[in-house]
């Protein structure tokens, strides 16, 4: 019996120490003498690429509980798609307002356990975290902070890092923190091989000496080591400039920085050319002692308020230029809730609910990995192909084209470089290898040379502006489950493969034809005929990061139906008008009808204008050029499905041949002479549609709308006051659509026209920026009056980076080292620059402004 129990020991004796082995043998991270990330194992340099997800903290914790939804299962659902997407980087900073009380003790809480499992099931996927310990702000937006008691907010976030009280708490939250074992993993945070390293705050405050910021940093080090800690402990020193020497001077290992190129919270969708924006990432403190010894992070970036999806890849390439190997956008919304986008209005991604965008994502992850670190591509636009990349604006296009991978943001005519050597592709739209009309992400990944696993999400189509004020009560995104024919041409499957589905309660079992199949969303197993798989491939099936048969992807959200259209502002008598419009619903709908508001019950022979679907939920109509008579055309569309009729813009049951139909909402169009001038601006009618930015960003400006007598027209009045380090006040409308109608007249206009009511400015300069994203400007000579400066006097000058970025420090201008000549064609944007004198507030008083 004692034998027994000694061998029964030395075999758990045994088992433990080979689980301390492996345990030891998962690599960590260090940072070498040189400032570069490094693998304990292989000391191979790291990249990392992710995103910010905040589920269990703040508005996106609430929302969970508004919404009714079991949050541990929503996380599950998050983590696989980021496994999809190839993210091997997860960042959060952790509202400490919710996990501590007042005096810094950690509370082992509901928000607590669900960023355990968070951090547990994303170790599953092979996604490794970097913590930033406490944000030292509220818990509230978009909604109102909560009381929780932490001890946050007691300070200020600007004195919370001076208070000696408050450090204290700090000290000790941050040394429990560290220490705290999560539960699911059964490792201390410290001892956990996933988790990279902590950042000790999110944009931190500090408004002290160098003395007194060194010291704060110091101390929260000393906690931080004290807990046992031995990985890498990051800095942000991209806030308070005044400071970098300070920061430079700790033992911190690693710099934290983030990029918002555009801006953020612009209150609607942003258009344009923002490569120029993006082309560098310049630090102008550099050359600080200890620099060049510290690891380069980036918290948080994102292209903020806009739907494109071509500058993740670009943004990615400036930071591996730069030297950053560890990039995480801010923030993925959860999928739960995405519809609604409310969780930043500023930002906007998920796979299934902006897919061309998570496309993006994907390939800009595959950026990380495989740009080299410090490697220059030229100045845009040479620097839009790099290596296996391009990306393209004209396009609203991102591409990874490499012998193994093809992966596509959106439609593209680009050939894979190696089409039978490729194993993975991913895209949105249509290419040369998948023809596909719906508007959802798909995954196409080879198992064997006769089987390919491949992923179908559902469609989604945007209804609303996702950038504007949010609300749980309103949708941005619907989703629609519908099948849509999709052509494969995929190595190693021919032209007749069978197709089986493989998620749960997905029972499709069919024939391709000729390599075409109509899908729905979900997981499907293609085979080639007569191929014999070597392993059986079953839904439980492990592969890389994921299950085979694993799907997540909401429910078909639509009701009933809507139609997304924007009508162009102006139509040129004696020519047709073309209608193109979004139509989305339960089912398709049997017919969609245009009509004008000329029509009425009483006529039994009124005109109306079928259209036709060109495509997925596309549809055009043609206005005949007779039809187009007085000023202006103005029109409804109606959806007919069976019996039911739904007419937009009211949205509304019903049509308007309805004897009780009494909705007065109309689309409407400007009908104008073939030589009529070309408006750009009309301050009555688009005071909203004219953005203002002010450099130096902190240079106040304002402007009012005044509304003048029948006679005259209105004007825009704006202000401007120069600071101490000057000032400049930038007048910019986006204005592609606008022309794209007046194509004709468009080539024969010679002079850009402006109302100059009253101009107090020392200088006012006018022009276009292109759809390269160039600026043309000249000096405006006279100061009031119509003013008439030929095209031909347009220079190509610096493009402002309107608003300005963030972090501050960044370039304000992009210089152009291609000449491109100014074209006509190419304007997307008109410009005003305005600069005052010294010390002065300077005053602008605008009426319209054309082309002729």
């Amino acid at each position: 019996m004692k034998k027994y129990i000694f061998t029964v020991v030395c075999c758990l004796f045994s088992l433990y120490v080979m689980g301390q082995k492996k345990a030891q043998s998962s690599p960590s991270v260090y940072v070498d003498g040189k400032g570069v990330m490094r693998w304990s194992d292989t000391h191979q340099e790291t990249s990392f690429f992710g995103v910010n997800y905040t589920l269990p903290f703040a508005h996106a914790y609430r929302a969970m509980g508004y919404l009714g939804i079991d949050r541990k299962e929503a996380i599950d659902r998050d983590a696989y798609h980021f496994a999809r997407l190839g993210f091997n980087a997860y960042r959060i900073h952790i509202w400490d307002v919710e996990v501590s009380d007042k005096n810094g003790n950690l509370l082992e809480n509901d928000h607590l356990d669900l960023l355990d499992y968070l951090i547990s099931k994303l170790k599953e996927r092979g996604i490794s975290v970097v913590l930033t310990a406490q944000t030292d702000f509220g818990n509230g937006y978009p909604e109102k902070n909560e009381q929780t008691g932490g001890f946050s907010y007691d300070y200020d976030k600007c004195d919370v890092h001076a208070n000696n009280q408050a450090i204290a708490a700090q000290e000790n939250y941050i040394y429990h923190l560290i220490k705290h074992i999560n539960p699911y993993t059964q490792k201390a945070y410290k001892d956990d091989a996933s988790i990279v390293g902590f950042e000790i705050n999110n944009e931190p405050c500090h408004s002290g000496t160098l003395a007194q910021t060194k010291q704060y940093i110091d101390r929260m080090l000393k906690a931080i080591k004290r807990a046992g800690n031995k990985k890498p402990v990051f800095y942000n020193v991209s806030h308070n400039r005044q400071q970098v020497e300070a920061y430079y001077s700790t033992n911190i290992q690693g710099t934290t920085y983030q990029w918002y190129p555009i801006g953020l919270v612009a209150g609607h969708t942003r258009k344009g050319n923002f490569l120029p924006y993006v082309d560098s990432y310049d630090i102008p403190f550099d050359q600080v002692k200890g620099f060049h010894s510290k690891a380069k992070l980036v918290y948080e970036f994102d292209p903020a308020d806009i739907t494109y999806s071509y500058m993740y890849p670009a943004m990615t390439r400036t930071f591996r230029g730069a030297g950053f190997q560890w990039i995480t956008q801010f923030a993925y919304d959860p999928i739960d809730m995405a519809w609604a986008n409310t969780e930043y209005q500023t930002h906007f991604l998920n796979l299934a609910y902006t897919p061309s965008k998570a496309i993006s994502m994907k390939i800009a992850a595959e950026v990380a990995y495989n740009v080299p670190l410090n490697k220059s591509y030229g100045v845009y636009p040479s620097d839009t192909v790099f290596d296996a990349f391009r990306v393209s604006y004209q396009e609203d296009l991102s591409v990874m084209n490499s012998s193994d991978k093809f992966y596509y943001s959106n439609s593209t005519t680009t050939q894979p470089v190696a089409v039978n050597k490729l194993q993975s592709v991913a895209g949105c739209g249509t290419s040369s290898v998948i023809t596909y009309e719906g508007t959802g992400a798909y995954f196409a990944d080879k198992l064997e040379d006769g089987l390919w696993r491949l992923e179908v999400m559902p469609d989604a189509v945007q209804v609303k502006d996702p950038f504007e004020k949010p609300s749980l009560k309103k949708e941005v995104v619907s989703i629609l489950w519908n099948a849509w024919n999709m052509k494969v041409t995929l190595p190693g499957l021919g032209k007749n493969f069978s197709v089986t589905g493989l998620n749960e309660g997905n029972a499709f079992r069919q024939q391709s034809s000729n390599g075409n199949i109509a899908l729905r969303p979900g997981v499907y197993l293609l085979q080639r005929e007569g191929y014999a798989p070597s392993v059986a491939w079953k839904k439980d099936t492990r592969w890389q990061n994921i299950r085979l048969g694993e799907f997540v992807a909401p429910k078909a959200s639509l009701s009933s139906y809507q139609v997304i259209h924007t009508a162009p502002k102006t139509v040129v008598q004696g020519t047709q008008m073309r209608i193109e419009a979004t139509v989305i619903g339960p089912q398709k709908p049997d017919s969609v009808i245009v009509y004008s508001d000329k029509i009425s019950f009483w006529n039994p022979r009124n005109t109306y204008y079928t259209m036709k679907n060109v495509g997925g939920y596309r549809y055009e109509a043609v206005i005949p050029a007779d039809d187009l008579v007085g000023g202006k055309f103005r029109y409804t569309i109606t959806a007919c499905h069976n019996d039911s009729l739904y007419t937009f813009p009211a949205g509304v049951v019903g049509s308007p041949l309805d004897w009780d139909y009494y909705q007065n909402s109309y689309w409407e169009s400007d009908v104008v002479a073939m030589d009529s001038p070309i408006r750009l601006i009309t301050p009555e009618a688009e005071y909203n549609d004219i953005d203002t930015y002010s450099m130096p960003e902190w240079a106040p400006i304002s402007r009012d709308l005044l509304l003048n007598d029948p006679t005259k027209e209105s004007t825009v009045k704006f202000y401007v006051k120069a600071q101490d380090r000057g000032g400049k006040l930038f007048i910019r409308k986006w204005i592609r659509n606008d022309l794209m109608v007046r194509e004709k007249r468009l080539s024969t206009c010679k002079y850009l026209c402006i109302n100059v009511i009253k101009n107090e400015a020392d200088t006012l300069a006018a022009g276009f920026i292109s759809t390269v994203g160039y600026t043309y400007k000249a000096q405006v000579g006279q100061s009031k009056g119509i003013i008439r400066i030929p095209l031909s006097n347009l220079v190509q000058v610096e493009t402002a980076l309107l608003p300005c970025p963030y972090p501050v420090f960044l370039k304000k201008y992009f210089k152009p080292v291609t000449k491109i000549p100014f074209n006509i064609k190419d304007i997307e944007s008109v410009e005003l620059t305005l600069i005052p004198a010294d010390g002065k507030t300077s005053t602008l008083e605008l009426g319209s402004v054309w082309l002729e």
